[in-house]
């Protein structure tokens, strides 16, 4: 019987030691939240309350205990409701904080919303939160999108796009599922294309791409997104995509120079004079007048040797505008082509022909030559 009773105190002190580091454990834990607790009550040391509770999270024990979650979440709102009220009263705090410490709750309850929402041992999802931290954060909500201004208008575009993405986050988080956001309402709208913006400022083509699919229902930037993204696909060799939203520019925005040049260059790159000059002609059907329009064909008639055809073009430049150096220049060398062809063709009055076209090309490029001296 003593043998026995030794066998069990054994083991029982054998469990004890086992045991011991979590009881050390829990109770350093405990005594980390009350003391995160004990901050938030006083309004101190609120920051020490927030990192405590986020070394804590660190852990992947911890990572569905409520009561740190709680604790974080009281902290950083009791940060942001002082700082709100020192705003109020005109007491010196910084704005920036007071923005950033809003987005950060943002987080910290759509983070501790996941954790809430969890199934629980029947396999049924109830947040007891929800509710609650909803109608908490909803009016606060504008502040995200006022921050996105704020930090846009210092040109401090990375924190901008936090904002604005931040803003459009909520569209999709299940803590404000009863508030039926979504992301095509005008204000989601403009977020997105100023995210985008940002992310253009930043040279970061994945955070330029995130929200662009929406930044391109904003009427008031969609040219700008469209052309965002065409100089995104061109850097990184997505010719596919590149022509398709050129085309599209083009087809939503006949008189941009921006895409109609784009998709005439990347017509005549790939050696598809004809569909570079049908969209040179549509645009100069819609714009008789414009050179540019103009002088795109006269170019391609110059490259597939046209050359009768494109001094007529060149001609018409001038006639409506006779300082455009180019269509000089261009109607110049389809002259001397024609002097080429004629000396390579041979025969009867050929050296007239050519001696005809190097004196007709001697006007245009002396012209061209004051107007472009350089």
């Amino acid at each position: 019987m003593k043998r026995l009773f030794g066998l069990v105190e054994k083991r029982f002190i054998i469990l004890m030691f086992a045991l011991l580091p979590v009881w050390i454990c829990a109770y350093a834990q405990k005594k980390e939240i009350a003391q995160a607790q004990t901050y938030i009550k006083s309004g101190a040391n609120l920051d020490k309350a927030e990192a405590s509770m986020r070394k804590l999270l660190q852990d992947s024990a911890n990572r569905e205990n409520m009561k740190i979650w709680l604790t974080l979440t009281e902290a950083i709102k009791k940060q942001y409701e002082q700082g709100n009220e020192k705003l109020y009263l005109k007491q010196a705090y910084d704005t920036t904080a007071l923005f950033l410490t809003n987005r950060k709750m943002f987080l910290a309850y759509e983070a501790m919303d996941s954790i809430d929402a969890l199934p629980d041992k029947k396999d049924r999802v109830k947040p007891r939160f929800r509710k609650k931290n909803m109608d908490f954060l909803v009016p606060f909500r504008k502040n995200l999108y006022s921050g996105g201004l704020f930090f846009l208008s210092k040109q401090k575009f990375a924190e901008a796009f936090s904002m604005f993405d931040a803003y459009i986050d909520c569209t999709r988080q299940p803590l404000f599922s009863s508030m039926k956001y979504t992301a095509t309402e005008p204000v989601a709208l403009s977020a997105s294309y100023l995210a985008t913006y940002c992310g253009v400022k930043l040279h970061e083509n994945r955070l330029a791409e995130k929200h662009s699919a929406n930044a391109l229902l904003y009427k008031n930037g969609r040219e700008n997104t469209m052309r965002f993204l065409a100089d995104i696909y061109n850097e990184e060799k997505r010719m596919g995509e590149y022509r398709d939203i050129l085309q599209k520019g083009v087809e939503e925005y006949p008189k941009s120079e921006y895409f109609f040049t784009r998709l005439v260059d990347y017509y005549n790159s790939n050696n598809m004079q004809d569909s570079a000059m049908a969209v040179a002609d549509k645009a100069i059907e819609g714009d008789s007048l414009n050179t540019l329009f103009l002088y795109a064909k006269g170019n391609i008639l110059l490259n597939i040797g046209e050359y009768e055809k494109c001094i007529e073009v060149c001609d018409h430049i001038i006639a409506i505008n006779d300082s455009v150096a180019d269509a000089y220049y261009t109607a110049g060398v389809a002259y001397l082509n024609l002097a080429f062809e004629a000396q390579k063709n041979g025969g009867k009055g050929s050296k007239a022909h050519a001696k005809d076209a190097y004196s007709k090309a001697l006007p245009y490029m002396e012209h061209y030559r004051q107007l472009a001296p350089d």
